[in-house]
């Protein structure tokens, strides 16, 4: 989903890779707890209480169950060590992960809403659900809400923008737990449509999410760049280094929860060859221990020198 990314703080403590993969073990863990319990109570009792919603969403938890072990999964291969094949690493693997979650997601939710619409072709076939229903659905979601504010606290905590995504996802959630239990309660009020209503809606809700993390992800393997607020925040780090006097031609693009920057930096023409490499070589290790940044390649440009002309150096140099 298009979440933005924790603001950058340079006053905050700056994870490593490994710290926010340990942060997104235990926080999907809980989730993990958190779902299987919820996907066995929410069917089971979806189920008995004839609650089409309820099992729904308790189809919704499962989904949620199976993501988990995709993070998991994606957050433990992630953190492999660059090789031959993977200069970079194998950061892109929590982005292939996020695809095929998208497309699991996107699944889901088309038959649930396909389910629901066969309810409701047949109106007359829709019960009127037991009011233990409501509990449940109260109790779902109490529980999301509470995985969501525990799982936006870590993902603050390490400055992730993945686990901040997975603490919107548990949002989401509760959100479709609150439906729910709308339209249970207008079930037990007299008005029977309302639970596969409630059922459908939620069904949109899961296509919708799939939809946007499927694409969300896509674009993250084609390169897409970074928001220009956290560009801004690059730029004014590299700005604020001694000996930088402009820079130019910033250009990220997202490698996994971390970002690959180049950028073109301008030094006093005046400088040797190794001053200018100290130079870019403080630009990129501010820049690494300030923001999400996985690598940064710099290319040292001249600055404005007033007994050099430009246009016979562009000449001299087309000429070649």
């Amino acid at each position: 989903m298009p979440f933005p990314p924790p603001p950058d703080d340079t006053d905050d403590p700056i994870h490593s890779p490994a710290e926010r993969a340990a942060a997104a073990s235990r926080s999907t863990w809980v989730s993990v707890a958190v779902n299987l319990v919820l996907t066995t109570a929410q069917i089971a009792a979806g189920l008995l209480t004839k609650s089409q919603g309820l099992v729904a969403d308790g189809i919704h938890s499962l989904s949620d169950l199976v993501a988990d072990f995709v993070v998991l999964f994606a957050n433990h291969h992630s953190q492999k060590d660059a090789d031959a094949d993977h200069p970079y690493g194998h950061h892109r693997f929590e982005t292939a992960a996020s695809l095929v979650l998208g497309a699991l997601l996107l699944a889901v939710g088309l038959g649930m809403l396909w389910s629901a619409f066969l309810k409701l072709e047949q109106p007359d076939s829709v019960q009127t659900v037991h009011a233990a229903a409501l509990w449940v659905a109260g109790g779902a979601l109490i529980a999301k809400e509470g995985l969501f504010r525990y799982m936006l606290a870590v993902a603050k905590r390490v400055k992730s923008s993945m686990l901040v995504a997975n603490a919107w996802h548990a949002r989401s959630d509760a959100a479709s737990s609150l439906v729910v239990g709308v339209g249970i309660a207008g079930n037990l009020a007299g008005y029977p449509i309302l639970d596969p209503i409630a059922a459908a809606i939620v069904g949109f809700m899961v296509t919708k999410m799939g939809w946007e993390f499927g694409w969300d992800a896509l674009h993250d393997l084609m390169d897409r760049a970074i928001d220009e607020a956290e560009v801004a925040a690059i730029r004014s780090t590299l700005e604020g280094t001694p000996g930088i006097q402009g820079v130019h031609d910033i250009r990220t693009r997202k490698m996994g929860d971390m970002i690959v920057v180049d950028a073109h930096i301008e030094v006093d023409a005046a400088l040797s060859v190794e001053e200018g490499h100290h130079i870019a070589v403080e630009a990129r290790t501010r820049v690494m221990q300030r923001h999400r940044v996985l690598n940064l390649m710099s290319h040292v440009d001249p600055w404005q020198r007033p007994d050099l002309d430009h246009s016979a150096v562009a000449q001299r140099v087309a000429a070649h």
